[in-house]
Formats: C-alpha cells, sequence, structure tokens
C-alpha cells in the first residue's frame, strides 16, 4: 500500500510537525507500507492552470504525480483566515475532479484558536467528497497550546493521531478488500 502524508503549507511549523510524528506512527506499526512525506514548503509548485497534472513538469508533476498514485492520503493542514491555505487549494486544483476515487484520504488540523473546528467539516470535507474520496470521518485537530519548541506535547493528540493512522491504514485495507471482490465478479 502507498500512503502520502501531505504537509499542505510553505510557512509555519506546526503542520510539518505534526505531518512528521505521523509518518514516524505509520513507519513504526505499518512498515510494510510504502510511506511518503510531501511537504510543500520542499517544492516549487505551478499554479494550476487547467491543464491535466501530468502535463506539468519538475516540482509539480512529482507533487501530483505521487499524490495520484497513493493508495491513501493524509492531508496535513494549518487554518489560515478560518480556511484551508492557498498552497492546499492550488493542489486541489491541479488534480481532476475524481482524483480521489478509490481513495482512503484523512485529516490533520493545526490552528490557533480552537473556533476554527468547523473549517474541516464545512471546508475541507465537501472539497474532498466532491473528489471522490474514501473520508475518514474523524480527523485530529491540533490547536496551538498542544504544541511545545516543534514537539507534540499533548498525550491526547499523540493517542487521536495514532488512533487516525490506524483507522486510514485499516480502511484502505477494507476498502482495497471489496474493490477485489467486485474485480473478482467480471470475467476479464
Amino acid at each position: 500500500m502507498k500512503i502520502v502524508a501531505l504537509a499542505g503549507s510553505v510557512v509555519g511549523s506546526k503542520t510539518k510537525t505534526a505531518m512528521v510524528k505521523t509518518v514516524e506512527m505509520l513507519e513504526k506499526k505499518y512498515p510494510q507500507h510504502e510511506v511518503a512525506l510531501l511537504d510543500l514548503a520542499e517544492y516549487t509548485m505551478e499554479f494550476s492552470d487547467g491543464r491535466n497534472y501530468f502535463d506539468y513538469d519538475g516540482d509539480t508533476k512529482y507533487v501530483t504525480e505521487k499524490i495520484m498514485g497513493a493508495d491513501a492520503i493524509i492531508i496535513g493542514t494549518p487554518t489560515f483566515q478560518a480556511s484551508i491555505p492557498g498552497t492546499l487549494k492550488n493542489i486541489f486544483d491541479l488534480l481532476p475532479v475524481n482524483a480521489f476515487r478509490d481513495k482512503v484520504v484523512s485529516t490533520v488540523v493545526t490552528a490557533g484558536s480552537p473556533k476554527h473546528y468547523l473549517m474541516v467539516e464545512q471546508q475541507l470535507k465537501p472539497i474532498l467528497a466532491y473528489m471522490k474520496a474514501q473520508i475518514v470521518q474523524t480527523y485530529v485537530f491540533i490547536e496551538e497550546k498542544d504544541f511545545h519548541r516543534k514537539e507534540i506535547v499533548n498525550d491526547d493528540i499523540l493517542f487521536r493521531l495514532e488512533r487516525l493512522v490506524e483507522d486510514t491504514v485499516l480502511l484502505t485495507e477494507t476498502y482495497k478488500k471489496i474493490q477485489a471482490e467486485r474485480d473478482a465478479e467480471y470475467d476479464f
């Protein structure tokens, strides 16, 4: 199974810290799976101009093809102005409408205030549903107070990240099994 952890911002450290921890948990508990961390701060992404994702070059082509090749995606995003950052929105714009069909997608959200938890429900989940994702319904919401010196210090957050990792892998395995059984019904 191929899992992509996407840190969806080019600024700040909290989202990347959360995603690095998530990848560590994935690699420790599920070493048999291929896990890749895509930190958008490390790539030079072009703005979407309507082309197919495979018509881009360089980092844009690499990132979009890595996402399209994944079985599961864990999206990490900060909350900026009560919304997702433009860098993450650009990723969605670069991908086709059905980009997440047959993929499991889960989310980790960082925010400076507990008041922004609805951003996931009102903005991110509808985008993922529109793009045909199998969404892990629970997500991890991490506030600024849960970090200290670029470390997650809240044990409950660490527990919830572990559970998100388990739920993502379990749902992906289950979904793949269902797909295989459905495909086996056909004679070709």
